[in-house]
């Protein structure tokens, strides 16, 4: 009997695309390390913030990776393709800004906090929930301590890991985390000084985010677990929907939108 192969999956990668952002140039090189290391097919389109605001920007995508490159031209974009993912149960990953995103966005609309905002985009604003880190982490390498039983924990195979950050922003010392947990986040990972670096959303298929950057991890020849887990994520999601129509879905593919590297179905 003829094995059928896996689907290949639709991924929208919401970013203000930049050549001078690292964790943009690596994307090719991860997009050919899933399929040539992992057997895992990603069909993946880039999404300006700005084209992210319209209305089912990312419907028909079987995964949304916000990726860093903040400020972003549209927060509400960004924050848009965030809320699709967690309300459609859509496998999400955001990393760095994306993180930092993921907060905002589920503060506003799942927790009621619709007041809280970003210093980077608001600077004068009365509630900032994401503030200027006490100490950049520009550049830096540093140990994130993940909760035993966590996504991100199984992920990663083990209870602690160096990653390499690049973010100026952060959520420390916000008084609304608490409420986020309420809620229903968990912050899986946090630094030596505790400080939160990593959350998911239990019960969703796929949602996890972290304030330092998987892009940069190794040298591009191996996507980073968390990089790998959301292409696992996708590659099911697309079998699901395949199983329930046929095929896997289109989607739609608004104006502005360009295939992530020449060959990114890598068939």
């Amino acid at each position: 009997m003829t094995a059928t192969p896996a689907p290949v999956a639709r991924i929208a990668l919401i970013a203000d695309r930049s050549l001078s952002v690292i964790a943009h140039t690596r994307v090719p090189l991860l997009l050919s390390a899933l399929a040539a290391r992992d057997g895992l097919l990603l069909d993946a389109y880039w999404i300006p913030t700005t084209d992210a605001e319209e209305p089912d920007a990312v419907r028909g995508f079987d995964a949304v990776w916000v990726l860093p490159g903040s400020p972003y031209r549209s927060e509400a974009g960004a924050l848009a393709a965030i809320r699709a993912a967690r309300e459609g149960g859509v496998p999400f990953l955001g990393t760095c800004g994306g993180f930092q995103h993921a907060l905002l966005e589920f503060a506003r609309n799942a927790c009621g906090l619709s007041d809280v905002a970003h210093a980077e985009n608001e600077p004068d604003a009365d509630d900032l929930m994401l503030t200027p880190l006490a100490c950049s982490l520009v550049g830096h390498e540093g140990v994130v301590r993940l909760a035993p039983g966590s996504l991100a924990e199984s992920l990663l195979g083990s209870d602690r890991s160096l990653e390499r950050f690049h973010c100026v922003y952060g959520p420390d010392g916000s008084a609304h985390l608490p409420t986020l947990e309420a809620h229903g986040l968990r912050f899986s990972g946090r630094d030596e000084q505790g400080q939160a670096r990593v959350a998911e959303l239990p019960g969703h298929p796929f949602f996890l985010a972290s304030l330092f950057q998987p892009e940069q991890y190794g040298d591009g020849s191996r996507a980073h677990p968390f990089v790998r887990g959301l292409a696992r994520a996708a590659v099911a999601h697309a079998a699901g929907a395949r199983g329930l129509e046929g095929r896997v879905p289109e989607g739609r593919v608004p104006e502005g939108q360009e295939p992530a590297a020449q060959g990114a179905r890598t068939a």
